[in-house]
């Protein structure tokens, strides 16, 4: 008889099979197969922008094989491989080295000795470097001391928008407990004191995020257009009910990264791109590259906003906003949702699209329908189920900027402080997109 510990082991590895079973048949649909882990071409679906059922399987096998490596190895292993991690500062020597950009002249492979001349590093530091990368199918050492790229470090190159947002986060952590010990720091929740502040005090710089020009400027928006493709934000195009809207204001709208997409998909759209001067400066350049047809259509405006101290223009369909409210705590969230209140129409909607946390004691839902239950995890087991990269964004949005993710009930109460109501939620499983109404009285 199976002891139920065991038969716990047992849901996982169901859950293994048939989520990676489902992710196979995903890839067999585009008649291109399954790719391989050292193949050096993008697959169809990588940037698909309608990718949600491979993406549904994959959060299930990821929080299957996270939980079952707990379960199976001795603690000690499990705790010491939490800090016994550096593939982040190895990608980070890859991506400010553009190592990917180099060998992307080099696909059959370069020697490491024509490498570490090409970005000026030592030759062993960089082959071992190289070799905890390829380890995890990012690189490929094709023979002896000969680098090559692969499908994953292919998006580590300069021009690749998703390398745009990965480079452009330093990492702050080492800074977190010695901010929650700090008086300044340790108990404030301000915009101006997040742990990112301390660490660029302590290096005799200013801190002025949100006042970055030049390269900097372009970079961040690049970034947030790769942020959307790691997230496959797009998705959004696909399962909300565009075809019932006639006006979007996007508020923080950057240089388009949703809005470009839409007026392509819906070209009958009234699209308002609303944000601060600079970036709607460089936001009409992207349009006129990427999208010139749909401003010859004149079914799109810029109009500047600062959303602290304005509301967006009055009384369109749709106010949307993507990745905007997890930037800021509860008070600026609320006030940028208030003056967004302030010009809705009687049928006009809110769309929040971002993360939303999973809590195993989450209060009951009310007045929206549920997630799909893909997400929830099994029984008895570890709450990772496609929650896991949302809490470690909710770190970075805590040691960046003092905002965070939230959950559905925290977002409906700093709705309901506006006056709007939670009507819905679609799960686009990287994130959530929550639509709100006018609360009824």
């Amino acid at each position: 008889m199976t002891e139920p510990n065991e038969a716990k082991v047992q849901v996982l590895l169901d859950i293994i099979n048939s989520s990676a079973h489902q992710a196979i048949a995903e890839y067999k649909k585009t008649g291109h197969g399954v790719p391989a882990i050292d193949a050096d071409t993008l697959h169809p679906l990588d940037f698909a922008t309608d990718a949600v059922a491979l993406r549904k399987a994959i959060r299930l096998l990821e929080g299957a094989c996270e939980q079952l490596n707990t379960i199976l190895a001795p603690p000690q292993h499990t705790a010491y491989n939490f800090v016994n991690n550096y593939n982040w500062a190895c990608v980070d020597v890859a991506l400010q080295s553009r190592i990917a950009d180099v060998l992307d002249k080099h696909p059959q492979g370069l020697s490491v000795d024509a490498l570490a001349n090409a970005v000026d590093h030592g030759k062993t530091k960089i082959a071992r470097v190289l070799r905890v990368l390829a380890l995890r199918g990012c690189f490929k050492e094709v023979k002896r001391d000969v680098f090559a790229n692969t499908r994953l470090s292919l998006v580590l190159k300069s021009t690749n928008n998703v390398a745009a947002y990965m480079g452009q986060f330093p990492k702050y952590a080492a800074a977190l407990y010695g901010t929650m010990m700090d008086k300044e720091f340790a108990k404030s929740g301000e915009v101006e004191k997040p742990p990112r502040a301390s660490n660029v005090r302590k290096e005799g710089k200013e801190d002025s995020f949100w006042e970055m020009g030049g390269e900097r400027l372009d970079i961040f928006h690049r970034g947030m257009v790769g942020y959307s493709e790691i997230q496959c934000s797009s998705a959004v195009l696909h399962y909300y009910p565009w075809d019932n809207v006639s006006s979007v204001v996007d508020v923080g709208s950057g240089t388009g990264a949703m809005s470009i997409p839409l007026a392509k998909m819906f070209p009958n759209l009234r699209i308002t791109n609303q944000d601060l001067p600079g970036a709607l400066e460089m936001a009409r350049n992207i349009w006129e590259k990427n999208a010139p047809e749909a401003l010859l259509g004149g079914h799109i405006e810029f109009v500047p906003l600062n959303f602290w101290e304005e509301s967006p223009v009055v009384g369109k369909d749709v106010y949307y906003l993507r990745n905007i409210i997890h930037d800021w705590p509860d008070n600026e969230s609320m006030m940028i949702l208030h003056n967004i209140r302030k010009v809705m129409g009687p049928n006009s909607r809110v769309l929040i699209h971002e993360c939303v946390l999973l809590r195993k004691f989450e209060e009951p839902d009310v007045g929206a329908n549920e997630f799909s239950k893909d997400h929830e995890a099994p029984e008895n087991t570890l709450l990772n189920f496609g929650s896991h990269t949302t809490h470690q964004l909710d770190l970075l949005m805590w040691l960046s900027f003092n905002g965070k993710e939230r959950t559905k009930n925290e977002f409906k109460i700093i709705a309901a402080s506006a006056g709007l109501a939670l009507t819905q939620i679609y799960d686009l499983v990287g994130t959530m997109l929550l639509e709100f109404r006018i609360a009824q009285d």
